[in-house]
């Protein structure tokens, strides 16, 4: 115990884990050495007026922190102030009992000196619960102006050798220094690099089977007899637009069938039901590599709610605890106004929709012969490239409402409200990003109608059709466009934001002076130890922290937002884009650098968070991994063409009675899968104008095919149709229940946790207890 002028009382040896036998003084614990260093600073600006209540209140705020035996140093810069805060050791010998008590945490018993992450941590809480007499909390003072900015100090030497061994493009294809990552940044941040690297390390498998599938829809481009029955037919297709659209030849999509082809192949449907089992396998795998680092670090019974209470009571220790709190009627407002968000988004896909409508037919009409030709590709890519405007807007919004809807809810921890804002967060971005290809996948050219028929937007203009080769296309194009912009602009913004922004403050600042001789023979021969620099060599340090980019409690939280949501894309659509993992790869090896150099060089410091999981992203992941399941089941089903060639190989093709034929099983299934309307009927004639149903060579035409399985005379769906739509949702029912029962086997096959890490764990509890035993008898 470090010794005092004045005897401490009962209460506090009690707390401090002393007790008194025979008149001497026993502890159970080592006496904590705290190195001489500041663990937060605070901003504030100048105020030469001390009447102004910005100041007295800036004033109160800092008498608070004396009261609680904070060490507060003042230096003045310019039009600045900086204070400095340092905690007592009296504060951690509290939070080191405390913990020993709560079980909370396996504390090495001969561990003296508190770390710096945690003293950070600490001192974080009591700055953000020390209220001032008007009972405004740093929060509300720093959002009135009274402090201009908080944030906790980067350690040069650790700070250096993180960006030797892991902060630089130069180290992508090293290890991580995990540890040295946990000892600087805390559990959290370490937990979060642990989970990327291993989610980086197992897309490698599926990122090869993906290029695989690939290039085997690839091998069939000059020998596929779909292709070859595409590009050589003269079947004559009908206008895909009104007034200013003419029939047009099947062959002229040559180029789009033999796109088609690279993904609506027979590969893609192992494929999707390998990535299916791959997610589970992944999480599961993860909870593996995750047990032996907890373990190494010994937090695995850590419990962050309980910590809160600890923090709690180190700041106050009359404080009463925030009780559980449950309303039906703030559950059912939530409730409401979460619906109501989902169906603005989902209106906004209707809005995207009518977008490619109008869009398609401007094109159309337009004077670009390239863009009329192809004006429903010219439309879709369009309409990608709103929609991924749509999501960079409603990013902003749905974090607003998200968080509004935490502060309606009035949860107990910070914990809580964390895991609450998640949910709530990620469901908004889900359907922000995912409605549009939701219709793309299963109802874009399903519900267009038909010749003599068409659905209409307010009765003007046609909803868009699929190609003869299928609708697959159409989604791989929306994922491209929406994955390669997300990512490489997202990437670009995240790096030079953070450093355009240093640099400009380095520009309104003036330039700092270079650290003097004695402060830096400080610095490298006695960093372990504090020693406490000079003020102009503490200014210096305190202005280069406070020009970097300012974080939050969330920012963490928007990396996992950004990587969670590109595993929902390369595993929910994977059917429709085999080389999503590929490109999810080769962004990932980029942001594990991107996001260490930002945190190390560009931004403040992050509060240090102690925690033994990624918390709830692990079932946000694992719902993923279901729905993954279900979609692709659904893409191959419905939104492929792989069970209706299935249907005409077996039932309507050359190959249907087994007779021996040197016809290949496939051909004449394009046609088999148009449909014709005839200008003698009045209905057609009054859809199609002569001008329409005129070639560009200026032939008049009596009939035009389009892609649907009806009736030639009275446009009636066919007994063909029935019996593929019967197909389809049975192999959706067969493929869903036997990817399921692999993902249980897999889930059951691989243990949580290796043998080892449970082994350890137990002997260590055990020799927690011996240690008790032997204090107590002692």
């Amino acid at each position: 115990m470090p010794t005092h002028k004045r005897q401490p009382s009962i209460e506090l040896l009690e707390l401090m884990g002393v007790v008194k036998e025979n008149g001497s003084e026993q502890t159970s614990l080592p006496p904590v050495h705290t190195p001489l260093s500041y663990d937060y600073v605070l901003v504030a600006k100048t105020i030469e007026n001390q009447e102004r209540a910005v100041f007295k209140k800036q004033t109160e705020f800092i008498e608070e922190l004396k009261k609680k035996k904070m060490r507060v140093t003042k230096i003045v810069d310019d039009d600045r102030v900086f204070y400095g805060i340092q905690a007592p050791k009296e504060i951690f010998e509290k939070y080191r009992y405390l913990l020993k008590v709560s079980d909370a945490c396996n504390w090495s018993s001969g561990q003296s000196v508190v770390p710096l992450s945690t003293r950070i941590r600490i001192v974080h809480f009591i700055l953000n619960h020390t209220p001032i007499r008007s009972g405004e909390c740093l929060h509300q003072l720093m959002k009135t102006k009274v402090f201009e900015a908080k944030f906790c100090l980067h350690e040069k030497k650790k700070q250096k050798e993180l960006k030797e061994n892991w902060a630089r493009w130069t180290a992508c294809i090293q290890g991580q220094p995990i540890t040295a990552v946990r000892n600087y940044f805390g559990e959290k941040v370490a937990l979060y690099y642990l989970w990327l690297g291993w989610y980086t390390y197992l897309l490698i498998p599926p990122a090869i089977i993906g290029v695989i599938v690939f290039l085997y829809g690839l091998a069939y481009f000059n020998s596929s007899p779909l292709i070859k029955e595409v590009c050589e037919a003269d079947t004559i297709m009908c206008p895909l637009c009104d007034k200013r659209c003419q029939v047009w030849l099947l062959s002229d999509t040559c180029t789009y069938a033999k796109v088609s082809q690279l993904f609506d192949n027979n590969g893609t449907v192992l494929f999707a039901m390998f990535m299916a089992v791959w997610a589970t396998l992944f999480l599961e795998f993860w909870k593996r590599h995750r047990a032996s680092y907890v373990c190494e670090w010994k937090v695995s019974d850590w419990c962050e709610e309980e910590e809160e209470l600890i923090l709690e009571i180190l700041n106050n220790a009359t404080c009463e605890p925030k009780k559980y709190k449950h309303s039906y009627l703030r559950t059912t407002l939530v409730l409401i106004c979460v619906t109501a968000m989902i169906l603005v988004i989902i209106g906004l896909t209707h809005a995207l929709v009518v977008f490619r409508v109008i869009a398609a037919v401007l094109l159309a009409e337009g004077s670009w012969e390239f863009l009329s030709t192809h004006s429903n590709s010219g439309a879709m890519m369009l309409g990608a490239v709103l929609h991924y405007l749509i999501i960079t807007v409603m990013t902003r919004i749905n974090r607003i409402v998200a968080m509004k809807l935490c502060e309606i809810e009035e949860t107990r921890s910070f914990t809580t409200t964390e895991k609450s804002f998640t949910v709530k967060m990620f469901t908004f971005q889900f359907f922000t990003y995912f409605s549009s290809l939701f219709y793309v996948a299963f109802f874009l050219g399903r519900i267009n109608g038909h010749p003599g028929g068409y659905v209409r937007i307010a009765g003007q203009w046609r909803l868009e059709e699929c190609h003869p080769s299928g609708c697959l296309t159409d989604l791989f194009i929306q994922m491209a466009i929406i994955m390669v912009l997300k990512q490489t602009i997202s990437n670009v913004f995240e790096f030079t934001g953070p450093w355009f922004c240093r640099w400009f403050k380095r520009r309104r600042t003036r330039k700092l002076q270079r650290t003097c001789a004695h402060c830096y023979l400080k610095s490298e021969l006695q960093d372990s130890h504090g020693a406490e620099l000079c003020d102009n060599c503490k200014l210096r340090d305190w202005v280069s922290n406070y020009r970097l980019n300012d974080v939050d409690s969330f920012s963490l939280f928007d990396e996992f937002l950004e990587i969670v949501i590109q595993f929902s894309f390369t595993t929910i659509f994977v059917a429709a884009f085999p080389l999503a993992p590929l490109l999810a790869l080769i962004n990932n090896v980029i942001e594990i650098r991107l996001d260490a150099i930002k945190m190390v060089t560009l931004e403040r410091r992050l509060v240090p968070k102690k925690t033994n999981d990624i918390g709830v992203w692990i079932d946000v992941l694992e719902a993923i991994g279901v729905l993954a399941v279900i979609a692709n089941g659904l893409v191959i089903g419905v939104s492929s063409n792989f069970v209706p060639r299935l249907v005409y190989r077996y039932y309507f093709g050359p190959c249907a009675n087994s007779t021996a034929t040197d016809i290949d099983c496939m051909a004449g299934y394009i046609n088999n899968t148009l449909s014709i309307a005839r200008m003698d009927d009045q209905i057609i004639r009054n859809e199609f104008s002569p001008y329409q149903m005129t070639t560009p060579d200026g032939l008049n035409v009596s009939s035009c095919s389009y892609k649907d399985y009806r009736s030639n005379e009275d446009y009636s769906l066919t007994p063909q149709f029935w019996l593929i739509l019967a197909v389809r949702f049975a192999f959706v029912i067969l493929f869903e229940h036997v990817v399921v029962i692999c993902k249980f086997i897999a889930a059951w096959f691989v243990p949580s946790a290796p043998i080892q890490v449970k082994n350890d764990r137990l002997f260590d509890k055990l020799n927690r207890l011996k240690e008790e035993l032997r204090s107590f008898v002692a």
